[in-house]
């Protein structure tokens, strides 16, 4: 369907049919940013149509093609159509946020599950969660009523006006500003999938590339990305019960700030980035509570890595509160429950360990999952919970089942059996085809066992906190490394196990994430005449929350801040979940920080020689992790 057609169906969807960006009158004079680090030659298409070069242009993640972006498929597996889809739904959330925002402002008050249908939308958009069209088609058509519903509330209050709409945004040059423009629902039941790709084209990044400032493009985005990690973690606490006021209130702020003049800032832009890392901090203290008020303060656990005999289901992602459901439901079965992935820590949790029937914990990071899903595959099935779902093979395509925001096209879906905050989910048909399957048998079990440690939450650590701290005044610990984060599948990741095994025998290491399945289960052993042991797993990636704890605590201790600990944090990063914890660490001025393996697309060089200058952020240097540690044990 060509745009012309589109439009009529639409309302508000121009201002005065298309403004132009800049409003120049020749092609020629579009700025065109480089952000693929290359120049190009193309033709410029008509002014009324989105540029589109490549098929899609997404670089959210660590492992973008060639570092720059992917432009044909995503890495994820991701399509251009999906691809646009989510695109069209961003702009959407904009939409509906420059609405709540102004609602907030008037004194409007907004049922709580608009900022939840926020969370879990953005979520959807992360790498790795949501690769299934029907679900992002709902998730916009949910986005424009509620839309509607915050404007006839505002009008039901009396109020007339609406929210601000500046014209002259050039990232907004082919449809009308979000606040201005709406799709009916009528609209959306019967649109092709086909228009609403177009839709998406026209508000994409491959598109606004070509419009806006490189610099202030990658920071809009590292907005974005942040508030899609925010989002996340927001999610999770809601699976939980716990609500997070002030996240609720930051993402339409957030994506409502996208739609105004100062996101033309660096200074605002930069402001805004390092707000979100604030407030992430109070949602992962939030979502740190909901696990712990839910099943107790983690304990040192050793966690079992062979089958176990019996039946079997396998479960992967982060939400413990699944876990715990799948637990209860599967209870007197005789189904063995295996963790993976993420959910490793869950064995740490005192309400979850307590089930005899937690048996162990099956593989390592999400990457693998494909060969690990075949194997276990053969057993029984698989539930993804959240990120990080890959194309499941043919093998065992019929026994992996995805609940929550996860979604892959022909993949059974494990709706919420409840709705609202703390909602439960009816694992009964996963459960039957578990009692369907073989399951582990005598001969499946490795005659050595292996287990690991998990459950070194800020809790147990800071129960001996004390030894920590006589051990660092006595010279018994000279360094702590926090090392972990979101592992990825490239070669050069190899560098995080080998700076691990490089951390001489008076250091610690705190792990988190699936990041620290490079080095887990290698012999750290105890630091001399403490009986610390040297390697502490912290939890997950959200856990990061729990160093922070311990950090500040043992500053405290020592009468200094974060940066005048012997502390160095090297951490690898793949989505948008280690995006907001960086932002988090940078918003309580941490120094130093190493990520990789290598530095984000988005963050042109003139953006990273801010946060050089501010925070001397750091990229590891995978050829040479002896130069890395050395630097750190230095301090720098």
């Amino acid at each position: 369907m060509r745009s012309a057609t589109l439009f009529r169906h639409m309302s508000l969807l121009t201002r005065a049919n298309f403004l132009v960006a800049a409003k120049t009158s020749s092609p020629a004079a579009r700025p065109l940013p480089l952000l693929l680090r290359a120049a190009s030659n193309a033709t410029m298409p008509d002014l009324n149509e989105p540029i589109m070069e490549n098929k899609l242009l997404c670089m959210q993640c660590e492992q973008t093609k060639n570092g720059t972006g992917c432009t044909t498929v995503g890495v994820c597996g991701k399509t251009p159509e999906i691809n646009a889809l989510q695109e069209l739904l961003v702009y959407s959330q904009k939409g509906l946020s420059c609405w709540a925002q102004f609602a907030y402002e008037n004194g409007v008050p907004l049922p709580p599950t608009l900022a939840s249908f926020l969370h879990a939308s953005t979520f959807s958009t992360l790498t790795n969660v949501n690769f299934d069209a029907a679900r992002f088609r709902e998730y916009i058509t949910e986005c424009h009523a509620l839309r509607d519903d915050v404007e006839a509330r505002l009008r039901a209050a009396g109020i007339e006006t609406s929210p601000a709409a500046p014209n002259d945004l050039p990232w907004f040059d082919l449809l009308a500003h979000p606040a201005r423009w709406n799709l009916s629902v009528s609209y959306l039941a019967t649109a092709t999938d086909e228009a609403l790709v177009k839709m998406g084209q026209m508000v994409s990044l491959e598109h606004r590339r070509h419009i806006v400032e490189p610099t202030i493009l990658g920071l809009q985005e590292m907005l974005v990305y942040g508030v899609r990690g925010l989002c996340a973690y927001t999610h999770h606490a809601e699976v939980l019960g716990k609500r997070v006021p002030e996240a609720d209130a930051f993402v339409a702020e957030a994506y409502a700030f996208l739609c105004s003049r100062d996101a033309a800032s660096v200074d605002k832009t930069l402001g805004m980035i390092l707000k979100c890392g604030e407030v992430n901090i109070l949602t992962m203290k939030g979502l740190s509570e909901g696990h712990t008020d839910r099943f107790g303060h983690p304990v040192p656990t050793p966690v079992n890595l062979n089958p176990v005999p019996g039946k079997a289901i396998l479960i992967s992602g982060h939400d413990m509160q699944d876990l715990h459901d799948l637990l209860v439901q599967s209870e007197g079965t005789g189904i063995q429950i295996y963790t993976h992935g993420e959910m490793l820590p869950g064995h740490g949790y005192p309400g979850l360990k307590k089930f005899p029937h937690l048996a162990s914990n099956y593989g390592g990071a999400w990457y693998k999952q494909q060969k690990e899903f075949e194997t276990f595959g053969k057993h029984g099935p698989v539930i993804m919970t959240s990120n990080c779902i890959i194309e499941p093979r043919g093998s065992y395509a019929a026994n992996i089942y995805t609940t929550g925001e996860v979604g892959w096209p022909g993949v059974t879906h494990i709706p919420y059996a409840t709705h609202g905050i703390g909602a439960t989910k009816d694992y009964s048909a996963v459960i039957a085809r578990a009692l369907e399957m073989p399951g582990f048998s005598e001969a499946d079990v490795p005659a050595e066992p292996k287990t690991v440690l998990t459950g070194f939450g800020h809790n147990a650590i800071l129960g001996v906190a004390d030894k920590v701290v006589d051990a660092v005044k006595t010279g018994k610990l000279n360094h702590i490394f926090l090392m972990g984060g979101c592992d990825g599948s490239e070669p050069t990741r190899k560098y995080f196990s080998k700076t691990a095994d490089l951390a001489p025998d008076d250091t610690l290491i705190m792990g988190l994430g699936c990041g620290k399945y490079r080095f887990y289960d290698h012999e750290f052993g105890t630091l001399k005449d403490t009986g610390l042991p040297r390697y502490l797993d912290v939890g997950q990636c959200n856990d990061a929350y729990s160093a922070v704890v311990v950090a500040n605590a043992l500053a405290e201790a020592f009468e200094t801040d974060l940066n005048g600990l012997p502390l160095s944090l090297n951490l690898s990063w793949l989505e948008q979940k280690a995006v907001v914890i960086l932002l988090s660490l940078l918003h309580l001025g941490v120094q130093n920080i190493r990520i990789g393996p290598k530095a984000p697309a988005f963050v042109t060089p003139e953006a990273m020689a801010v946060l050089v200058d501010k925070f001397n952020l750091q990229i590891t240097d995978v050829k040479d992790p002896q130069a890395d540690m050395e630097s750190m044990l230095a301090g720098h």
